[in-house]
């Protein structure tokens, strides 16, 4: 399977949303999960009130059973965007969400970028923290 199959694959498991309907949606209690790392974001900039969790330690902090879960994103019945660089990277995080039992997960079309381009907020710097750090205790 090529990578190109595997996205196609993991975004017919996704409603994926635009910035506008993503906006839309944390008004009524979705949450956006920032996964870039904090590089890209001390870079390019956050979105606020996004939970930021890098890539590398997303599982790990959805799972509701996981000792090392973020209460704000392991809920079951809340709804997650999921926001990476351009809109790849989430397609398959938030399909593996949706694996996982989150049935509510999505992603962000376009990604970051996509959301800047809408002139929806952002802020300069990372955000602070995020939680990638102290995965396993």
């Amino acid at each position: 399977m090529t990578v190109e199959e595997l996205l196609a694959r993991a975004r017919r498991k996704l409603r994926r949303l635009d910035p506008h309907e993503a906006l839309d949606a944390v008004a009524h209690g979705a949450v956006l999960v920032d996964i870039r790392s904090e590089s890209q974001r001390e870079r390019d900039g956050f979105i606020p009130d996004a939970v930021l969790i890098e890539r590398n330690v997303l599982e790990w902090r959805c799972d509701p059973s996981s000792p090392w879960r973020d209460e704000r994103v392991s809920r079951e019945d809340r709804p997650l965007i999921v926001v990476c660089d351009a809109g790849y990277q989430s397609s398959l995080a938030a399909a593996t969400l949706k694996d996982m039992g989150l049935g509510g997960a999505t992603d962000l079309v376009g990604g970051f970028q996509a959301w800047r381009a809408a002139g929806l907020p952002v802020a300069s710097g990372s955000g602070g923290r995020d939680g990638a750090l102290d995965v396993l205790g």
